[in-house]
């Protein structure tokens, strides 16, 4: 009997992490877990050890080419609010995976004080867990703080002073944000650094267009680049598609040597809302 398609795929992964040692040790193993089909969506929160105030809904974008295409990379682009993760789900996640999970660490002893980050397969049978990171998310924390309206510091100060957030929540605008992360030439791979930046001021000109900082340095009064993902473009607009053309053209606004950038983010969620 032949091998299916998935047993080819796990056989491949041994043939090269046994014989080519690609992984190194980490290609000793090999862990086999269950497919998951949907779309990937984050969801954020800060928890003070017992009670959770959840951030809004967010969508990023792994693999470094249009159409989910190419190796994943730390997240190419993203935006808020995610129609994949509505309303009834984010219930969902909060009453299935969240506090299930907080409570699961108060049993181990541990009381979690800070940023919980779900990474999130939103399949059929609702959302399974892909990861979770004791951090906020990047690209999806640009979109989320140019929609967020209150100070996000007291819930901060409260999680790590050992308060209790339970009565506090955050005022979000309704309009959506888009981010599109500019990254170096090469990127997820190898490439140069160094590279002149030109054009943020002219981007951050359009109203309602931020340019986070993410792999540049400052030398000599010049922004050059300094990592893989050099820039998170940022626009806050009236309407999703408005808003998408808005982040689009701060990004045409800016220029250098070898940059490139995934020029659908935003149309999974258009997709979804026609």
């Amino acid at each position: 009997m032949g091998l299916g398609i998935e047993d080819r795929r796990v056989a491949v992964a041994l043939d090269i992490g046994g014989r080519d040692r690609a992984f190194g040790e980490a290609g000793s193993r090999v862990v086999i877990e269950e497919r998951l089909a949907g779309e990937e969506a984050s969801f954020i929160a800060i928890c003070d050890g017992e009670h959770i105030v959840p951030l809004a809904s967010s969508q990023d974008h792994k693999p470094v080419f249009d159409g989910d295409r190419g190796p994943n990379t730390g997240g190419m682009g993203a935006y808020s609010p995610a129609p994949v993760l509505d309303e009834a789900s984010q219930g969902l996640v909060m009453e299935k995976i969240l506090y299930p999970l907080v409570h699961a660490m108060k049993l181990a002893g541990i009381t979690y004080r800070g940023v919980i980050y779900a990474g999130l397969m939103m399949t059929d049978g609702g959302p399974q867990v892909l990861e979770f990171n004791a951090r906020m998310g990047d690209p999806e924390t640009q979109p989320l703080l140019m929609r967020l309206k209150s100070d996000l510091v007291p819930l901060l100060l409260e999680t790590a002073l050992k308060g209790s957030i339970r009565d506090m929540e955050l005022d979000w605008d309704s309009s959506p944000s888009v981010c599109v992360v500019m990254a170096s030439g090469g990127y997820p791979g190898s490439y140069e650094k160094g590279k002149p930046i030109g054009g943020i001021d002219d981007a951050e000109a359009i109203p309602g267009v931020k340019v986070f900082h993410a792999g540049t340095r400052l030398e000599k009064g010049r922004v050059l680049t300094a990592g893989g993902r050099v820039l998170g473009v940022t626009a806050l607009g009236d309407g999703l598609e408005g808003t998408i053309l808005k982040a689009y053209r701060a990004v045409s606004c800016i220029s250098f040597e070898g940059m490139h950038f995934r020029r659908d983010i935003g149309r999974k969620a258009l997709s979804r809302l026609s």
